[in-house]
């Protein structure tokens, strides 16, 4: 399964739920991926990468800690999948079913499988995302095989990317109403899945989370993307990581690097 199973839902939650989020930090992490995953304090055989963009800077590029190398994206594909069905239901000058509305919304809210698998289909694919993509401006980012949405391959600033196409100002391939729908879903998270990129914010988000044990080495993907509001700026924050030992090890992780990466792009 891509994400836990209910048992490990339970378990994962348990260690974790109603923890306070992770403090920002106050050291400044070095964009190279081995000073940043020290200044994160990752363990083991994990990986980290963290993206932000400051809405409110002058910059058009994130500033990028670690390697921004591909990493699976687990759960958090279904923003981009949505985004895809967004764009081929406009494409064809329609709107979403109720069924496809449906299922968009528990996608996102609830992070459902069925429903993303059944979106996958509908938007054709990985062949379908790569499509919807090269119109979003995402360069580096692989569909998964057949039906595996979840092994889809991204970076963090290609995350970024599909952020800045739903949070930006700019002109984008999204219609004003496809953006408020995703965005707003993104506010809607279930309160045991709104960990993550939040850790960063002092007051709104809005996030997708991923997460899935690789049953050849038992290590987690643990990936989370959002806009965050600190300090009465909105960043766009994508944090990726694999090799995590467990899910709680990954959660707390994606939140250190989220806090991290904000505070030290925030303006001094």
């Amino acid at each position: 399964m891509l994400n836990r199973t209910l048992s490990v839902v339970a378990m994962a939650m348990t260690l974790f739920a109603g923890a306070a989020p992770a403090a920002m930090a106050d050291s400044t992490a070095d964009s190279t991926s081995g000073d940043f995953r020290a200044a994160v304090q990752a363990q083991g055989k994990a990986r980290v990468t963290a993206a932000v963009l400051d809405l409110d800077g002058t910059g058009r590029e994130p500033a990028v800690y670690g390697d921004d190398t591909p990493y699976d994206t687990a759960s958090i594909v279904k923003v981009d999948i949505l985004a895809a069905l967004l764009l081929h239901a406009r494409d064809h000058q329609r709107e979403l079913t109720a069924l496809e509305s449906a299922q968009a919304e528990v996608m996102i809210r609830n992070s459902d499988n069925d429903a993303a698998s059944a979106l996958w289909r509908a938007i054709g694919r990985a062949p379908g995302l790569e499509s919807a993509n090269r119109r979003l401006g995402l360069t580096s980012t692989t569909g998964g095989p057949d039906g595996r949405w979840g092994l889809t391959r991204t970076t963090a600033s290609d995350q970024i990317r599909l952020l800045r196409a739903i949070f930006g100002t700019g002109s984008t391939p999204l219609d004003t109403a496809s953006r408020n729908r995703i965005g707003t879903l993104m506010t809607e998270i279930a309160a045991d899945q709104s960990w993550g990129v939040s850790a960063a914010a002092d007051s709104g988000w809005a996030l997708k989370n991923g997460w899935l044990m690789r049953t050849t080495t038992s290590l987690w993907d643990i990936n989370s993307v959002g806009r965050v509001t600190a300090g009465g700026h909105h960043y766009l924050v994508a944090v990726l990581s694999d090799g995590n030992a467990s899910m709680p090890d990954g959660v707390s992780l994606v939140e250190r690097a989220a806090g991290t990466a904000v505070s030290t792009t925030a303006p001094r």
